[in-house]
């Protein structure tokens, strides 16, 4: 966790004479790329694993028609299918559960003060005039909706409910274009839960922003644009 800290503050060093005094929220926004730059190719390979099962869908047709009297030999028949072709229904998942520990890293790091209580080190920084150890809480207690800090944090409400709701959009083509909604349910039991669930998680993420210590919500903001984009480009 130190190590992580340390890089932090090392690319704050190096961005401050660009972003001066939000050169520490800069660092952060980098500190996020760099992550997801990481992941990326669990990315790649999540996406070769959707290909794939689409490429499936029309054998699952087969067993659903074979097996139709018959649902818990159909879920039996579509898992070992998934299992011979080497596709997990669940690919998807494994980047955003490696983003976590960052996430996690973000928020113990912008959420702990000194041992009188007072901000020190990584919570002196500001992005303009909203403390990055501070939430959206503190921003309407000191100034309101329109003060300075209020005002940052309804710029990032805005771009998350951009991209929260192109994220929408697109899943619900996506799940219309392959019919994963319809089967969802009957591949994977509890998975057509999740998969009606897709299309409305981005909006979960202005929740978070409003929640979590500026610092973590500007690396929550930034992986979520991170991933439109991605996705963007791996689906397309």
């Amino acid at each position: 966790m130190s190590v992580s800290a340390r890089l932090v503050e090392h690319l704050a060093d190096l961005l401050q004479p660009l972003f001066h005094a939000s050169a520490m929220a800069a660092a952060i926004v980098l500190f996020t790329a760099l992550v997801r730059l990481l992941v990326h190719p669990l990315s790649r390979a999540a996406a070769r694993g959707q290909q794939a099962r689409a490429r499936l869908q029309p054998r699952i047709a087969e067993l659903k028609k074979k097996h139709a009297k018959d649902p818990q030999k159909f879920r039996t028949a579509v898992l070992a299918l998934h299992a011979e072709e080497k596709v997990s229904p669940l690919s998807g998942l494994l980047p955003s559960l490696l983003q976590l520990p960052a996430f996690f890293l973000l928020y113990h790091l912008f959420s702990t003060t000194t041992n009188g209580g007072e901000a020190g080190g990584l919570l002196a920084h500001a992005l303009f005039a909203a403390p990055l150890g501070d939430r959206w809480a503190d921003a309407l207690a000191h100034g309101g909706l329109l003060g300075p800090a209020g005002l940052v944090y309804l710029g990032l409400f805005a771009l998350v409910a951009a991209v929260a709701t192109f994220n929408y959009r697109r899943t619900k083509r996506t799940m219309a274009e392959s019919g994963a909604q319809a089967s969802g349910e009957e591949q994977v039991p509890g998975l057509g839960t999740i998969t009606k669930a897709m299309p409305f998680l981005s909006f979960f993420t202005l929740v978070t922003v409003a929640v979590v210590p500026l610092a973590a919500a500007l690396y929550v903001v930034t992986s979520t644009a991170w991933s439109a984009v991605e996705r963007a480009v791996l689906y397309r």
